[in-house]
């Protein structure tokens, strides 16, 4: 069986030099019949021809060599492609000829990359190549430059126990979690660093990083309620770290990124969404958590991991997925504020659990929004039209001190000792505090005041 294989070079019959059937003198004639077995393998950067029997392949002379007499060459004799026009490959590049974008196109494939092919004849479009920094690709990729920018600081997070006889790591949890000092303090969630009651033995933490290094990690304080925690790893070198923005400014809609880190062997799961902010009742306990609603997927990978804005600012921990598109996080407001009586408060001995002490009225509670008025109008065709902002009281615990003092579900505070209030973290702020509160509050067209002492409970 005859091969015959045709590059864009100029083709030789004969006196052809190299290995194999190209060094055959001219003057020794042909096989009658052609022994493929025989021919060498050469390894050609301008291509191949047919030696002058027509049998085997022999590297072809490639563009400005000298070129043997009688083929296509330059008046200096050197060999020259046949055609010498401009042609745009398909890696976006512009090349002089044919020739030259087929022995670039051998380079690639020897490299295991793609192969280049011709798109059309004359110089590609001046405009940006799709790997260049100012094409689209790169310009409104603005995900993959939030994930790139925070991903060296998110964790893997594992939570198991030693095996008494064989050794073994018996794994209880895992998820992700973010350094915020560069000495190696880490925030997560609560549940992803707790074992259950029912587990005997002392667990271990291990934290991976992103660069692939491990270490062993001790519990500093936990909120199991709020289900935020603090652990400390001890580093040889300085760590990355992701700063904390403020969750009150967080715009319904506004572009979110879940980030986490959901095995060892893997890159940090990134999940680019829309978010707003939503404290509508969760069912969720004693929760006084006004949390961030939005559609990242939040499963047990990134659970612990940051929620980020698009300016590379942590604005909540992933922590729970109610449906498919639904999920929330706790805001970053709430994890200041955590790590805020972290500071001021003893640890017991052993595992550190934050022996926080809380000041509760009693109410669950809504940040008046443009929207949520909306929404009341719509419920409420009475609800006042004067009110833009505020904290709506959503539910009132039963025999709470806001019950006990006269506030009803559907109250708008408008004042907290005498100043506007504007969000429920102002109201929770206040609570970290002492004394009573004094609540400016509209009900209907009325405007009434009530001196609410909260009720102090250790935890």
């Amino acid at each position: 069986m005859r091969v015959f294989l045709f590059a864009a070079t100029v083709f030789f019959t004969h006196k052809l030099t190299g290995s194999g059937a190209g060094s055959e003198s001219s003057s020794k004639k042909c096989s009658s019949q052609c022994d493929v077995s025989a021919c060498p393998s050469p390894n050609c950067p301008s291509g191949y021809v047919p030696d002058r029997c027509n049998c085997c392949l022999v590297c072809s002379r490639g563009e400005d060599e000298l070129c043997p007499s009688g083929k296509r060459s330059s008046k200096r004799r050197l060999c020259q492609c046949k055609m010498g026009y401009k042609v745009c490959g398909s890696d976006g590049k512009t090349y002089g000829n044919v020739c030259r974008m087929k022995a670039a196109s051998r380079k690639a494939l020897q490299k295991e990359r793609e192969a280049i092919t011709q798109t059309h004849k004359g110089p590609c479009p001046s405009g940006p190549a799709p790997g260049h920094p100012n094409s689209p690709r790169y310009k409104f990729n603005f995900i993959a430059d939030v994930v790139e920018k925070m991903a060296p600081a998110v964790v893997h997070i594992e939570l198991f126990l030693r095996h008494p006889l064989f050794g073994r790591h018996v794994p209880l949890s895992s998820g992700s979690g973010f350094i915020i000092s560069h000495s190696g303090l880490i925030v997560t969630n609560a549940h992803v660093v707790t074992a259950a009651a029912t587990v005997t033995g002392r667990p271990q933490l291990r934290v991976q990083l992103h660069d692939g290094g491990a270490y062993e990690a001790t519990v500093r304080d936990v909120d199991r309620k709020s289900d935020i925690a603090t652990i400390k790893v001890n580093p040889q070198k300085k760590l990355p770290v992701l700063s904390l923005g403020r969750s009150s400014d967080l715009r319904p809609g506004e572009f979110v990124v879940a980030i986490g880190s959901p095995s060892p062997s893997r890159t940090p799961l990134p999940r680019g969404c829309t978010a707003q902010r939503d404290g509508k009742e969760l069912g969720i306990r004693d929760s006084d958590i006004d949390y961030i609603q939005t559609d990242a997927i939040i499963n047990y990978g990134n659970s612990g991991g940051p929620l980020v804005n698009l300016d590379g600012e942590v604005i909540g921990i992933n922590t729970l997925k109610v449906t498919a598109g639904i999920s929330f996080a706790i805001p970053s407001d709430r994890i200041r504020r955590f790590l805020t009586e972290s500071q001021h408060n003893k640890h017991s001995a052993g595992l550190s659990v934050c022996v926080c002490k809380k000041r509760l009225i009693g109410i669950k509670m809504l940040t008046v929004t443009d929207g949520l008025v909306e929404e009341m109008k719509r419920q409420n065709p009475d609800f006042p039209d004067d009110v833009t902002s505020g904290v709506l009281v959503h539910q009132v615990i039963p025999e709470s001190p806001a019950h006990r003092g006269g506030i009803e579900a559907g109250d708008v505070i408008l004042k907290l000792n005498g100043r506007p209030l504007r969000t429920t973290d102002e109201l929770q702020g206040a609570l970290l505090g002492d004394g009573p509160l004094l609540l400016e509050v509209r009900r209907g067209d009325d405007e009434l005041l009530f001196h609410i002492e909260p009720h102090v409970v250790m935890q």
